[in-house]
Order: C-alpha cells, then structure tokens, then sequence
C-alpha cells in the first residue's frame, strides 16, 4: 500500500517508541490494553464536513447527537458496560488532509474503529491508513469500483487484485447506476447520444474507464458516447465540453461532477444555447442545496437516489424508519432531508451490531472478524458482507445497498423535491412518477 506522504509512524512502532522512551504515566491509559479494556468505546468518523464536497457532510451533526442520545446510557457488550465516544474529523474535501485525520485518530485517538463516508477522495485514504495499521475501519458513500480497485497496487491489472483485511465498504457500484441511469433515458424519446462529464478524480476516472466503467456498457445498448477527457474539479470553462456535445447533438448529459462544477456547467450551457433533453448527473445532484442554487434551471434534472424518507427501511439501532429519521431531520435543521442521512446512519449500525458479536470489542482482529461477519437490516437495506452481488475478488470488503433513480421537481412552493422515477434495479422500493423532458 502507498503510505502517504509525511504519515509513515504507525501505531504499533508508536506505542514501541513510547514504551522505549518510558513516557509518563499519563500517556499510557491511552494504549494500556488492561486500561482500555475497561475504559469506552471510541469511534472515529471521518467526512468532508468543508470544501467543495460539504453537501456530502450536512447531515452529519444531525447523526451523530442522534447516536450519542442512543448510547447515552452506555452500551452493554458481554459483560461490561462501556461509554461511547465519537471523534468527529473533517476530511476538508481533501485527500491528503483525510490521510492526515485517519493517522491522528490512530495514533493520537486511539480510536476502535473507523468510519468514514463520502466520495474515494475521502474513503480511499482513510481506510488506507487504516489498512496499514490494521484498524477496523468501515465506510459507505462512494461506488465499490473506486473503493476497492483504486486501492489495488496495480489498479490496472485485475490479476494482482487482493481482498483487504481490516477495512469494509458498503454502497453500490458502477454497474448499478449505470442500469440506473439508462432505464430512466428509456422512458424518453432520444438519439441516443451522450456526453459525458468525467473529472480527474476517483469517481471520473472509475466512470470514465473504458473496461468497468459507462463507455462499454454504453456502447452495448446503442448509446454514442462523447467523452471529452478529464477536467480539473472547480474548472471555470466548461467551453470544450459544451462545443463537443454540441457537435455530436447530445441528447442525455451524464457524469460525476462536483455540486459547484455542475452549477456552472449547466449555467454557461444555458448562455450558449445548449439545453439537452435529459441530465443524469451523479454527486452534484444528490442534494437539494445544489439544485435550488439553479433556480427553475434545477427542474427534471435527474440523479440516482440511494436513500429517501420513502425507502421501506427502519434503523437497527432504534427501530426509527425511514420517513421518522427524514421527518426528524427536517424539524431538527429546518432543511429538506439529504440521502447522506441514511449512510452516515447505517455507518453506526454496522460498528455497534459489529462490536455486539466481536469475542472482544477492545481486540481489533475480533472486531475485524465481526465486521467481515456482518449481515444486518439497516436504514438503507440489508447489508451482508460475502454475497454474490459482489464479484468474487471483492466479495470480503464489499457489500451492496439498493440503487433506484429519479427526477427533480420544481413544486408550486417553490422548493424542489426528488421523486423516485425508475426502481429496476430495486423494485421494493416505490415509485413516485415517470420521466419528463428537461425541455
């Protein structure tokens, strides 16, 4: 694994430094195993709560006080009852500073296990490190391809691939936004042309791929894809891209693009006269700030959806379900819920369902089996590490949540909600209308 830059002490020559040295006292209930034992439970959560990926961390406050009002009382593990602590970290939208946080909770914290959410920019380096100093880590809200296989020595060998031991990941992948995304184009008349807006980051490079990614699939329907090549992410000229769809008469605009990179795409694409039928945009559509920022613009854009107050699904931690935990949020911000809300959630689910079964929950190779062991209903569906959705060679690390997509409306109040347009690929999930036109 890359060891990133200025990072390389781990935790076990740490805590061999210190014994060395003969630090004082006070630093050692920190490492103590007999201490620890009897001390708490202290997770970290790492998200991009700043920067341009801030949408993806909105809800993270809401969740977390909720979690700590569960566990107030202690949580009760064997025998023992421990106190519960959450160090929260923001990642700032940056993967070198999310490398950064993940070391401190190791080293520093001392933290049980990981958890970490949004974007390969943020879940990459975090479990990263958390493979090297083989600590439990879990993590969500980002496709499995970017997870699994940008974290692969040689990305581009499939060959040389191999499972990791300490870190988990549960989400959907490429292949399910994709049927996604392309059964809610069938609902339309288009001619099939595409453009596609990948940036060079994880989640461009991963839809972008010409092996895993949109453009074989694509090209299997009889769609045309255009793929201008990768852009910088917080670009101010989106001048190639527009010309080049123009050009090819694109119909469908798709991609993974950041909330500010898709406002002004979108705006400038207005300014030159370009207005497609359908826009399927990952990232910078997930969320309702990022679409009333385009005022009546924002209307039928689509998204795929990973989690609404309509999912069918309750909370394992408080039997809460999913329009409850919306309807919570709502009351609590005063803002429209956010599909984040489910995953930063189910991330507290999986630890504490994971160190009710560990043989020890202050043992990081049990939790770590635990973990591996998982087969949960949470907030956001079942989530089971080893089933067979999941290509073999990622099958231990993986587990996959339902995916369904749908549309932006632009209400008589004034205020955008999304509704459930296609459910293919998850039909116990409700449908709320069809497909329309963006013009």
């Amino acid at each position: 694994m890359t060891r990133f830059a200025g990072y390389t002490t781990s935790r076990r020559a740490f805590l061999k430094a210190s014994a060395t040295a003969g630090l004082a006292a006070a630093t050692m209930p920190l490492f103590a195993p007999g201490v620890r034992a009897a001390s708490s439970i202290k997770l970290g959560y790492v998200s991009p709560r700043t920067g341009p990926l801030a949408a993806f961390g909105e809800a993270d406050d809401f969740v977390i006080k909720g979690f700590l009002e569960t566990v107030k009382s202690g949580l009760k593990l064997g025998d023992a009852t421990y106190a519960v602590d959450v160090v929260v970290k923001d990642s700032q939208s940056n993967p070198n500073r999310a490398a950064e946080v993940a070391k401190e909770l190791i080293v520093k914290d001392a933290v049980d296990i990981i958890l970490v959410s949004s974007t390969p920019e943020t879940t990459n380096p975090v479990a990263t490190q958390a493979e090297i100093e083989e600590v439990p880590c879990i993590s969500t809200v980002a496709p499995w391809q970017p997870y699994f296989i940008g974290r692969q020595s040689n990305p581009a060998d499939p060959k040389s691939w191999t499972p990791f031991n300490s870190t988990f990941h549960f989400f959907w992948g490429l292949e399910d936004v994709i049927a996604v995304f392309t059964n809610m184009w069938g609902q339309l008349a288009t001619n099939k042309s595409v453009g596609g807006l990948f940036p060079n980051d994880g989640d461009g490079n991963a839809w972008g791929d010409a092996n895993v990614g949109f453009p074989p699939v694509l090209a299997k329907l009889g769609y045309r894809l255009t793929d201008p090549g990768r852009y910088q992410n917080l670009t101010d000229d989106f001048s190639a891209q527009i010309a080049a769809f123009r050009k090819a008469e694109v119909d469908i605009v798709t991609g993974v693009v950041i909330p500010p990179d898709f406002t002004t795409f979108w705006t400038q694409a207005s300014q030159k006269g370009f207005r497609p039928k359908v826009a399927s945009v990952g990232k910078a559509l997930l969320f309702p700030v990022a679409v009333e920022a385009l005022g009546k613009a924002g209307h039928n854009l689509s998204s795929e959806v990973w989690w609404t107050p309509t999912h069918p699904f309750k909370s394992s931690l408080t039997g809460a379900s999913a329009a409850e935990i919306g309807a919570a949020y709502q009351q609590a911000t005063g803002k429209p819920w956010t599909q984040p809300i489910g995953f930063a959630h189910a991330l507290f689910e999986v630890a504490i369902d994971a160190l009710k079964r560990s043989a020890d929950p202050k043992d990081a190779k049990a939790t770590i089996a635990a973990i591996g062991a998982t087969s949960l209903d949470t907030l956001v569906g079942p989530i089971r590490f080893g089933q067979e959705t999941v290509p073999p060679f990622a099958r231990k690390n993986v587990a996959k949540t339902p995916l369904v997509g749908g549309q932006w409306r632009l209400g008589s109040d004034g205020k955008y909600q999304i509704v459930v347009t296609d459910n293919q690929t998850a039909p116990q999930i409700p449908i709320g209308g069809q497909m329309q036109a963006i013009a």
